[in-house]
């Protein structure tokens, strides 16, 4: 991804040992956890101490395609979920601890050392190690997921007709075969809507790991069969119930790339992700504009989806700066240098048309940003680097994506 975890000729820091559950409030609905805690942990964890109680307390949201990512690096980054009127996951955090370059644990939150909470949520490690969170959770719900093919011209009366009648997630995943005219313009739109009442909750149809797998690799050769699996699938679960934390978890494949190798010719390839924002009315012709973008380029899309994020008025280097349409592109790429610039060309090409759009795009994944891109979509982003100089001014806390950026504004 964008290299925030990692960084040549240093010393990363593994926080996974930290994982307690430090307390948990069950009149408040606030969980104190170590950092280091995973998401599928915390959420066991809070299920096994409320038993069998009648309300219970979840998660309101975690990032989506993977669980095994730290609370510490979730704050990090600043993640999201399906939310269909959510911010990101600063609105969640009531505080959290951090050690600073002078090895001193710092409580943070928007009453004390305010300034720091809002910089090192969406500050990518630059300020310190987080050490624990206190998250703010939400009433644990019964939901029912509703299926139906849409138009992406649509879609947003589609969203917004869900929000009012109280839904609570969902998204969009769109066609990926690029031969179609529906290529990015018609996909599987999902809802979760709450249910009261004694109605177990019952998921029968479920995509395991070799499922998944099968559909990734049925991707890489065939994308309309694929994709034709992938709805047929989801359709078929129309009507199906979960519980509104654990329906966040689900399923990764870390050796994926290494197992789907004789897919690409025998070439060492991985999917590459993207996230870029829009103003909601701007979709439909942003997906229109992308889907000619992606085609001339020769990009291979495997898997793609749209989601709603509301502003985030919190965070220093704010990513939700307008209440957006997030659309995501997980691409193939070859691990060749004209494999790799093909992805960068399309990446840089997608921000373009953001950015034409008054729209931004995702620092976490990648760093195929030019200059000028970051700007546009950050004008704070030099004032950001100021403001890590700040706390941190022997540069203590660094990494492959802060030297990047460093270097970047450091020319011209």
């Amino acid at each position: 991804m964008g290299g925030q975890q990692f960084i040549a000729d240093g010393a990363c820091i593994d926080t996974r040992k930290l994982a307690r559950v430090i307390s948990f409030d069950s009149e408040r609905g606030l969980i104190q956890a170590d950092a280091g805690i995973q998401w599928p942990a915390l959420i066991r964890n809070y299920l096994e101490r409320q038993g069998d109680r009648s309300q219970q307390w979840g998660i309101a949201q975690k990032q989506t395609g993977a669980d095994t990512f730290t609370l510490g690096g979730s704050l990090s980054s600043n993640v999201h979920g399906r939310g269909l009127a959510m911010k990101p996951l600063i609105s969640n955090v009531e505080s959290f601890t951090l050690v600073n370059a002078d090895g001193k644990e710092i409580l943070c939150s928007r009453d004390q050392h305010a300034d720091l909470f809002r910089s090192a949520i969406g500050g990518y490690g630059l300020f310190g190690l987080i050490s624990s969170v206190t998250l703010r959770l939400t009433t644990r719900q019964k939901l029912r997921r509703l299926v139906e093919m849409v138009n992406a011209t649509d879609l947003m009366a589609r969203f917004e007709q869900r929000i009012s009648e109280n839904f609570l997630y969902g998204d969009f995943q769109f066609s990926i075969d690029e031969k179609s005219p529906d290529f990015l313009q018609r996909g599987v739109f999902s809802c979760y809507q709450p249910f009261a009442g004694s109605e177990a909750v019952m998921a029968e149809k479920k995509l395991g790991n070799e499922d998944w797998l099968n559909l990734l690799r049925l991707a890489y050769t065939d994308r309309a069969r694929a994709f034709q699996r992938y709805a047929d699938y989801y359709l078929s679960t129309n009507g199906q119930t979960y519980w509104s934390d654990t329906n966040q978890l689900s399923a990764y494949l870390p050796d994926y790339a290494k197992r789907l190798r004789a897919n690409v010719a025998g070439e060492e390839s991985s999917l590459m992700i993207t996230e870029l924002y829009v103003p909601r009315h701007a979709l439909a012709d942003f997906l229109v504009q992308a889907a000619s973008l992606l085609k001339a380029n020769g990009t291979l899309v495997i898997y793609g989806t749209v989601r709603l994020i509301e502003k985030d008025d919190e965070s220093f280097l704010a990513w939700a700066k307008e209440s957006y349409a997030c659309i995501i592109f997980n691409i193939l790429t070859v691990h060749t240098p004209p494999g790799i610039e093909r992805s960068a060309k399309s990446f840089r090409g997608l921000i373009d048309l953001a950015i034409a759009k008054h729209g931004s795009y995702y620092l976490t994944y990648h760093r195929f940003a030019g200059r000028e891109q970051v700007e546009a979509c950050y004008p704070q982003f030099k004032q950001f680097l100021a403001r890590k100089l700040e706390f941190d001014p022997a540069e203590r806390f660094q990494s492959d994506w802060y030297k990047h950026y460093r270097k970047l504004f450091e020319e011209g």
